[in-house]
Protein backbone atom coordinates (compact mmCIF):
# COMPACT_ATOMS: atom_id res chain seq x y z
CA UNK A 1 0.00 0.00 0.00
CA UNK A 2 1.80 3.40 -1.08
CA UNK A 3 2.59 5.63 2.07
CA UNK A 4 0.33 8.58 2.01
CA UNK A 5 2.85 11.19 3.53
CA UNK A 6 5.24 10.37 0.26
CA UNK A 7 2.19 10.45 -2.28
CA UNK A 8 1.42 14.26 -0.77
CA UNK A 9 5.11 15.28 -0.20
CA UNK A 10 5.74 14.56 -4.41
CA UNK A 11 2.46 16.24 -4.95
CA UNK A 12 3.74 19.18 -3.32
CA UNK A 13 7.14 19.11 -5.05
CA UNK A 14 5.17 19.31 -8.21
CA UNK A 15 3.30 22.00 -7.84
CA UNK A 16 6.42 23.96 -6.97
CA UNK A 17 8.06 23.14 -10.27
CA UNK A 18 5.14 24.18 -11.89
CA UNK A 19 4.91 27.84 -9.59
CA UNK A 20 8.06 28.46 -9.67
CA UNK A 21 8.36 28.96 -13.90
CA UNK A 22 5.69 31.16 -13.77
CA UNK A 23 7.50 33.33 -10.57
CA UNK A 24 10.21 33.68 -12.73
CA UNK A 25 8.66 34.17 -15.54
CA UNK A 26 6.73 37.28 -14.54
CA UNK A 27 3.45 35.14 -14.23
CA UNK A 28 0.51 38.18 -14.73
CA UNK A 29 2.92 41.14 -14.92
CA UNK A 30 4.83 39.55 -17.85
CA UNK A 31 5.93 41.96 -20.02
CA UNK A 32 5.10 45.61 -17.55
CA UNK A 33 7.51 47.67 -16.36
CA UNK A 34 8.33 47.62 -12.29
CA UNK A 35 6.11 49.45 -10.89
CA UNK A 36 8.13 52.72 -9.71
CA UNK A 37 8.72 52.78 -13.51
CA UNK A 38 4.79 53.47 -14.52
CA UNK A 39 4.58 56.37 -12.32
CA UNK A 40 3.52 59.67 -14.46
CA UNK A 41 6.80 61.27 -13.31
CA UNK A 42 6.03 63.97 -16.22
CA UNK A 43 2.06 64.61 -15.29
CA UNK A 44 2.82 65.01 -11.40
CA UNK A 45 5.43 67.49 -12.27
CA UNK A 46 3.42 69.75 -14.36
CA UNK A 47 1.05 69.44 -11.67
CA UNK A 48 3.42 70.97 -9.28
CA UNK A 49 4.78 73.47 -11.53
CA UNK A 50 0.88 74.51 -12.19
CA UNK A 51 0.33 74.47 -8.74
CA UNK A 52 3.57 76.98 -8.06
CA UNK A 53 2.65 79.48 -10.40
CA UNK A 54 -1.15 79.67 -9.38
CA UNK A 55 0.66 80.27 -5.71
CA UNK A 56 3.13 82.83 -6.90
CA UNK A 57 0.93 84.69 -8.82
CA UNK A 58 -1.56 85.08 -5.98
CA UNK A 59 1.16 86.06 -3.64
CA UNK A 60 1.80 88.88 -5.93
CA UNK A 61 -1.05 89.87 -7.08
CA UNK A 62 -3.55 89.43 -4.60
CA UNK A 63 -1.99 91.77 -2.34
CA UNK A 64 -2.26 94.27 -5.65
CA UNK A 65 -5.66 93.89 -6.06
CA UNK A 66 -6.61 94.33 -1.94
CA UNK A 67 -4.63 97.35 -2.09
CA UNK A 68 -6.79 98.71 -5.16
CA UNK A 69 -9.64 98.12 -3.17
CA UNK A 70 -8.57 99.54 -0.15
CA UNK A 71 -7.79 102.78 -1.80
CA UNK A 72 -10.75 102.51 -4.61
CA UNK A 73 -12.64 105.23 -1.73
CA UNK A 74 -9.88 107.60 -2.43
CA UNK A 75 -10.42 107.85 -6.16
CA UNK A 76 -12.09 111.63 -6.95
CA UNK A 77 -15.16 112.19 -8.91
CA UNK A 78 -18.10 114.85 -9.67
CA UNK A 79 -19.69 113.93 -5.65
CA UNK A 80 -16.62 113.17 -4.06
CA UNK A 81 -14.01 116.06 -5.42
CA UNK A 82 -11.58 115.72 -2.79
CA UNK A 83 -11.32 112.89 -1.12
CA UNK A 84 -7.78 113.72 1.14
CA UNK A 85 -10.35 115.27 3.20
CA UNK A 86 -10.22 111.41 4.47
CA UNK A 87 -6.78 111.56 5.01
CA UNK A 88 -5.65 112.12 8.52
CA UNK A 89 -3.10 114.84 8.91
CA UNK A 90 -3.62 116.79 5.68
CA UNK A 91 -2.99 120.22 5.07
CA UNK A 92 -4.86 122.29 2.72
CA UNK A 93 -4.65 125.93 1.88
CA UNK A 94 -5.90 127.82 -1.26
CA UNK A 95 -3.15 129.79 -3.26
CA UNK A 96 -3.08 132.45 -6.37
CA UNK A 97 -2.09 130.38 -9.61
CA UNK A 98 -0.33 131.62 -12.69
CA UNK A 99 1.87 133.78 -10.96
CA UNK A 100 5.75 132.89 -12.33
CA UNK A 101 8.96 134.46 -12.18
CA UNK A 102 12.11 134.14 -13.39
CA UNK A 103 15.24 132.25 -12.55
CA UNK A 104 16.87 134.96 -10.94
CA UNK A 105 14.12 135.14 -8.61
CA UNK A 106 12.95 133.90 -5.08
CA UNK A 107 9.71 133.48 -3.42
CA UNK A 108 8.87 133.71 0.55
CA UNK A 109 7.27 130.32 1.03
CA UNK A 110 5.22 130.39 3.91
CA UNK A 111 5.46 126.36 3.98
CA UNK A 112 8.65 124.30 4.03
CA UNK A 113 8.43 122.51 1.40
CA UNK A 114 6.12 124.36 -0.27
CA UNK A 115 2.94 123.32 -1.68
CA UNK A 116 1.51 126.36 -3.99
CA UNK A 117 2.05 130.06 -4.72
CA UNK A 118 3.91 132.14 -7.18
CA UNK A 119 6.89 129.61 -8.54
CA UNK A 120 9.48 129.32 -11.68
CA UNK A 121 8.19 129.67 -15.11
CA UNK A 122 9.59 126.62 -15.56
CA UNK A 123 8.73 123.14 -14.21
CA UNK A 124 10.78 120.27 -12.98
CA UNK A 125 9.90 117.21 -14.76
CA UNK A 126 7.17 115.62 -13.32
CA UNK A 127 7.06 112.14 -15.86
CA UNK A 128 7.71 109.90 -13.00
CA UNK A 129 11.25 111.14 -11.97
CA UNK A 130 13.28 110.69 -9.19
CA UNK A 131 16.01 113.03 -8.18
CA UNK A 132 19.16 112.59 -5.86
CA UNK A 133 19.64 116.07 -5.79
CA UNK A 134 16.95 118.76 -3.98
CA UNK A 135 15.60 120.88 -6.01
CA UNK A 136 14.57 124.55 -6.20
CA UNK A 137 11.50 125.15 -4.63
CA UNK A 138 10.45 127.47 -7.14
CA UNK A 139 10.57 124.63 -9.93
CA UNK A 140 8.61 122.21 -7.96
CA UNK A 141 5.78 124.28 -7.04
CA UNK A 142 5.43 124.68 -10.66
CA UNK A 143 4.60 120.72 -11.53
CA UNK A 144 2.02 120.65 -8.77
CA UNK A 145 0.67 123.61 -10.43
CA UNK A 146 0.67 121.11 -13.37
CA UNK A 147 -1.04 118.33 -11.36
CA UNK A 148 1.55 116.26 -10.25
CA UNK A 149 2.42 115.00 -6.38
CA UNK A 150 6.09 115.93 -5.10
CA UNK A 151 7.41 113.27 -2.46
CA UNK A 152 10.06 114.86 -0.46
CA UNK A 153 12.35 113.55 2.18
CA UNK A 154 15.01 114.52 4.82
CA UNK A 155 18.16 111.92 3.98
CA UNK A 156 19.04 112.76 6.98
CA UNK A 157 15.72 110.70 8.40
CA UNK A 158 14.79 108.30 5.86
CA UNK A 159 17.47 105.31 5.78
CA UNK A 160 18.27 103.66 2.07
CA UNK A 161 15.31 100.91 2.78
CA UNK A 162 13.00 103.70 3.11
CA UNK A 163 13.90 106.10 0.35
CA UNK A 164 13.84 102.74 -1.79
CA UNK A 165 10.02 102.01 -1.24
CA UNK A 166 9.27 105.50 -1.62
CA UNK A 167 11.11 105.22 -5.27
CA UNK A 168 8.79 102.31 -6.43
CA UNK A 169 5.76 104.78 -5.55
CA UNK A 170 7.33 107.08 -8.45
CA UNK A 171 9.03 105.42 -10.84
CA UNK A 172 7.58 105.36 -14.41
CA UNK A 173 4.78 106.97 -12.73
CA UNK A 174 3.40 110.27 -14.62
CA UNK A 175 2.71 113.37 -12.99
CA UNK A 176 4.88 111.91 -9.97
CA UNK A 177 8.07 113.09 -8.70
CA UNK A 178 10.02 112.76 -5.84
CA UNK A 179 13.25 114.52 -4.41
CA UNK A 180 15.60 115.25 -1.43
CA UNK A 181 14.67 118.33 0.56
CA UNK A 182 17.85 118.87 3.62
CA UNK A 183 16.53 120.20 6.14
CA UNK A 184 12.24 119.59 6.34
CA UNK A 185 11.30 118.97 9.60
CA UNK A 186 9.29 115.66 8.53
CA UNK A 187 11.09 112.59 7.35
CA UNK A 188 8.60 112.18 4.64
CA UNK A 189 6.08 114.90 2.96
CA UNK A 190 3.89 114.71 -0.24
CA UNK A 191 3.08 117.61 -1.55
CA UNK A 192 -0.04 118.95 -3.92
CA UNK A 193 -1.23 122.11 -5.39
CA UNK A 194 -2.73 123.41 -1.64
CA UNK A 195 -2.15 119.99 0.20
CA UNK A 196 0.55 118.32 2.44
CA UNK A 197 0.69 115.51 4.24
CA UNK A 198 3.92 114.15 6.14
CA UNK A 199 4.14 111.08 7.69
CA UNK A 200 7.46 109.34 9.65
CA UNK A 201 7.22 106.31 7.62
CA UNK A 202 7.76 104.90 3.87
CA UNK A 203 5.20 102.30 4.70
CA UNK A 204 2.65 104.63 6.15
CA UNK A 205 -0.45 103.61 4.30
CA UNK A 206 -1.55 107.72 3.96
CA UNK A 207 1.01 107.73 1.19
CA UNK A 208 -0.99 105.86 -1.73
CA UNK A 209 -4.23 107.29 0.02
CA UNK A 210 -3.03 110.81 -1.12
CA UNK A 211 -1.60 109.86 -4.18
CA UNK A 212 -4.84 108.24 -5.50
CA UNK A 213 -6.68 111.44 -3.67
CA UNK A 214 -4.39 113.85 -5.28
CA UNK A 215 -2.17 113.06 -8.57
CA UNK A 216 -4.08 114.15 -11.65
CA UNK A 217 -7.36 115.06 -9.75
CA UNK A 218 -8.68 118.11 -12.01
CA UNK A 219 -10.79 119.25 -9.13
CA UNK A 220 -8.15 120.42 -7.12
CA UNK A 221 -5.20 121.97 -9.17
CA UNK A 222 -5.02 124.85 -11.37
CA UNK A 223 -3.41 124.08 -14.68
CA UNK A 224 -5.65 120.95 -16.18
CA UNK A 225 -4.06 119.32 -19.43
CA UNK A 226 -1.36 120.55 -18.81
CA UNK A 227 2.27 118.44 -19.60
CA UNK A 228 4.68 117.30 -16.93
CA UNK A 229 7.46 116.51 -19.91
CA UNK A 230 9.83 118.85 -20.61
CA UNK A 231 12.83 119.18 -22.04
CA UNK A 232 13.84 122.74 -20.62
CA UNK A 233 14.77 121.42 -17.31
CA UNK A 234 17.63 119.69 -16.80
CA UNK A 235 16.83 116.40 -14.69
CA UNK A 236 20.19 115.37 -14.00
CA UNK A 237 21.60 118.74 -13.14
CA UNK A 238 18.49 120.76 -11.88
CA UNK A 239 18.61 124.53 -10.25
CA UNK A 240 20.23 124.11 -6.63
CA UNK A 241 18.22 124.28 -3.61
CA UNK A 242 18.93 127.21 -1.52
CA UNK A 243 17.96 126.84 2.09
CA UNK A 244 19.03 130.36 3.04
CA UNK A 245 16.44 132.91 3.66
CA UNK A 246 14.43 134.31 0.61
CA UNK A 247 16.11 137.61 1.76
CA UNK A 248 13.78 141.36 1.49
CA UNK A 249 13.51 141.17 -2.41
CA UNK A 250 11.92 137.49 -2.31
CA UNK A 251 8.57 137.76 -3.87
CA UNK A 252 5.54 137.33 -0.93
CA UNK A 253 3.50 134.75 -1.12
CA UNK A 254 0.47 136.64 -2.80
CA UNK A 255 2.90 136.95 -5.66
CA UNK A 256 2.36 141.39 -5.49
CA UNK A 257 3.43 143.41 -8.56
CA UNK A 258 3.06 139.88 -10.56
CA UNK A 259 0.72 140.05 -13.44
CA UNK A 260 -0.96 136.19 -13.72
CA UNK A 261 -0.47 134.07 -16.37
CA UNK A 262 -4.04 133.55 -17.89
CA UNK A 263 -2.68 131.78 -21.03
CA UNK A 264 -2.28 128.83 -18.58
CA UNK A 265 -5.39 128.90 -17.03
CA UNK A 266 -8.04 130.17 -19.19
CA UNK A 267 -10.83 127.74 -20.14
CA UNK A 268 -8.47 124.62 -18.34
CA UNK A 269 -9.84 124.65 -14.58
CA UNK A 270 -8.98 127.13 -11.98
CA UNK A 271 -10.24 130.51 -11.45
CA UNK A 272 -7.32 133.24 -10.68
CA UNK A 273 -7.78 132.25 -6.84
CA UNK A 274 -6.50 128.72 -7.33
CA UNK A 275 -9.58 126.74 -6.89
CA UNK A 276 -10.66 124.39 -9.54
CA UNK A 277 -14.26 125.41 -10.83
CA UNK A 278 -14.20 122.69 -13.87
CA UNK A 279 -11.85 121.77 -16.68
CA UNK A 280 -11.48 119.00 -18.56
CA UNK A 281 -11.88 115.44 -17.75
CA UNK A 282 -8.95 113.82 -15.81
CA UNK A 283 -6.34 112.23 -17.51
CA UNK A 284 -3.19 112.83 -19.58
CA UNK A 285 -2.82 116.04 -21.56
CA UNK A 286 -3.67 116.23 -24.81
CA UNK A 287 -7.51 115.08 -24.74
CA UNK A 288 -6.12 111.53 -23.26
CA UNK A 289 -8.87 110.08 -20.83
CA UNK A 290 -7.67 108.28 -18.10
CA UNK A 291 -7.25 104.71 -18.35
CA UNK A 292 -7.45 102.58 -14.99
CA UNK A 293 -3.60 101.08 -14.33
CA UNK A 294 -1.89 103.29 -16.92
CA UNK A 295 1.02 105.13 -15.70
CA UNK A 296 0.03 108.55 -15.72
CA UNK A 297 -3.45 108.14 -15.02
CA UNK A 298 -5.81 107.24 -12.19
CA UNK A 299 -7.98 104.52 -11.92
CA UNK A 300 -11.49 104.80 -12.48
CA UNK A 301 -11.59 108.97 -12.73
CA UNK A 302 -13.77 110.31 -14.93
CA UNK A 303 -14.96 113.67 -16.03
CA UNK A 304 -17.16 116.24 -14.36
CA UNK A 305 -20.61 115.05 -14.19
CA UNK A 306 -20.51 110.94 -15.54
CA UNK A 307 -21.82 108.21 -14.35
CA UNK A 308 -20.47 106.26 -11.69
Amino acid sequence: MPDRTSSKSAKAVKAAGKAAPARAGGGKNRGKPPFTQRIPWLTIGAVVLLIGLVAALAVNLVPKYQERAALEKFTPSEQKQDPSDQIDGVVKKEYPAGLHIDATKRVAYDQTPPFGGPHDASWANCMGTVYDKALRDENAVHSLEHGAVWISYNPDKVDQSGIDTLKKKVEGEQYMLMSPHPGQEAPISLQSWGHQLTVSSADDERIGQFITALRLNNFAYPEVGADCATVAFDTQNPPPYDPSDPGPDAVPMDGAGLQPDTGELGGMGAPSGGLPGGGLPGGLPGGIPAIPGMPGTMPDQQAPGAEQ
